[in-house]
This record gives structure tokens, sequence and C-alpha cells, in this order.
């Protein structure tokens, strides 16, 4: 009789699971994921200048910036801003030109998200008031967004939310992978992930910090171009996926932590 019910437990145990799993699928991912956003705040520390680092900390307190960067996921289930859902991320239809893209930093697209519209939004109410908490750690956060590739993906899949995947036999989606699997299948801290891309692609600040904003959003579009072909090769090896795409990664990350800086080096001036 024990045997059975031992039996009975283990089965409804398996069911929970598998309606747990399911459900995990169906919810989308969030923003890069709490360690990058970290890891694009240390990187942004490094590059601002002393001005912009004494406001920033003033307002959100010692590496504010660090610990506050998960704040606008974090309250995505609260009511104090029940509209910042979709500022997170712009969803874009496929093969778009160059000069399609660009444009929309401008006129900003009515569907699939408010990313583009926020920024500015948050810009210039820094601007206006250099002390607004909520806007620094908004500004912060989807700053990094930005340069996700997956935050700037086709509509028809959510941003890739529900193209499903698997890492490492583990169920995932396209979103996820790109927000949290790969950044945590490298194995470092947040402050030695910052460390390694400084010293890796540091003699790239200049370049990067001269880029227009029109040629990093296009630059994206074509990564995320890329990453959606390669699902169509159907490799489900996941050395090899984080093998093609880290140094794909690495730099983004690098961008958006550098870009950060410059921003906020600009706000503060």
């Amino acid at each position: 009789m024990l045997r059975n019910r031992q039996l009975y437990y283990i089965t409804d145990m398996k069911k929970s699971f598998i309606l747990i799993c399911a459900v995990l699928l169906t919810i989308p991912a969030l923003a890069w994921g709490p360690e990058g956003h970290r890891i694009i705040a240390k990187v942004a520390y490094a590059y601002m200048n002393k001005k912009t680092v004494k406001q920033v900390d003033k307002v959100l307190g010692i590496n504010g910036l660090i610990y506050w960067a998960n704040w606008p996921d974090e309250i995505k289930s609260d009511t104090i801003y029940p509209n910042s859902f979709d500022w997170h991320f712009q969803d874009l239809e496929a093969g778009l030109t160059d000069d399609q893209v660009a444009q929309m930093l401008t006129d900003y697209p009515s569907v699939g998200g408010n990313m583009f519209r926020a920024l500015d939004s948050l810009k210039a109410l820094l601007k206006e008031d250099k002390n607004n908490f909520d806007a620094l750690r908004f500004f912060g956060h989807i700053s990094g967004d930005r340069y996700c590739p997956m935050h700037m993906g086709h509509l028809e899949d959510k941003g890739g939310n529900t193209i499903k995947m698997n890492w490492f036999r583990t169920p995932t989606n396209l979103h996820r992978v790109w927000d949290e699997n790969l950044i945590d299948f490298r194995g470092y801290s947040y402050t030695e992930y910052a460390k390694m891309l400084i010293d890796c692609y540091g003699n790239q600040r200049k370049t990067i910090e001269n880029m227009s904003a029109e040629d990093l959003t296009v630059n994206n579009y074509h990564i995320t171009s890329a990453i959606y072909d390669y699902q169509t090769l159907g490799d489900n090896n996941t050395y090899h996926y984080a093998y093609r795409w880290k140094d794909t990664l690495d730099r983004q990350l690098f961008i958006a932590g550098v870009r950060l800086a410059k921003e906020l080096n600009e706000i503060f001036k």
C-alpha cells in the first residue's frame, strides 16, 4: 500500500514539474538578465567621468547603478509603473532596410514595444531633473536592453520568446538564451565578466563612443537577423551555440556599458 502511494506521489510530482515547465515557457523572458545588467553597469562605471560618478552615486547610492540595475525588471508585476513593460524592447518585422531601422529612432513604431520612445523620454526627464531617482534607474536598465539582440527580435515570435530551445537538455527559448543562458554559461561573476570585457575590448572604446546611434541600432538589427538565420540550421548542440555567439555576446555587453557611460556623461556634464 505504501509503495503504491509512493508511486502515485512521484507520478504527481512529475506531472507538476511538466506543468511548471510549460507555464515558464509561456512567460516572456526578462531583459538581458540580472547578471547582464550588472555587467553593463560595472563597465559603465569604468568609463563615466568623476562628475558623473559623483552625481549617479548621489542619486542611487554608492555603486547604485549596479545595485539598482535590475529594479525595472523586478517591478514588472507592480502597479507603480503599469505601462513600463514595453519600454524594454522594440520588436520589429524581418527584412527591414538599414534606413527603415534607423528611421525608427525618431519615427517610433506603433507596435512591438516602446523602447526608443522610452529612452528619449527618460533622457529628457534626467536633463530636466538630474536627481530623478526613478528615471535614472529606468534609463540605466533600458539603455542596456537596447543592445541585446533579442530585444529587437521579430514581432511574430515576441522577440524569440515563442521559439523553443533546449539549453543542455533544459527547456528554454531563444529570448532567454540571449538574456541569461549564454551569460551564465561563461561562469564569471559580474565583476570578473566586466573586467574581462574591459581588458579585451577596451581599445575599441573610442570607436564605439563615436558611432552614431543609428549605426549601432542597425548593427544590432543585423545581429538579430543572423541569430534567426542560425536557427534555421537546426544545430541543437549547446556547446556549438555558445562558442558561435560568445564574441558577439561579449561585444554587445561592452557596447552597452560604453554607451551608457557616454549618455550619462552627456546628461550630467
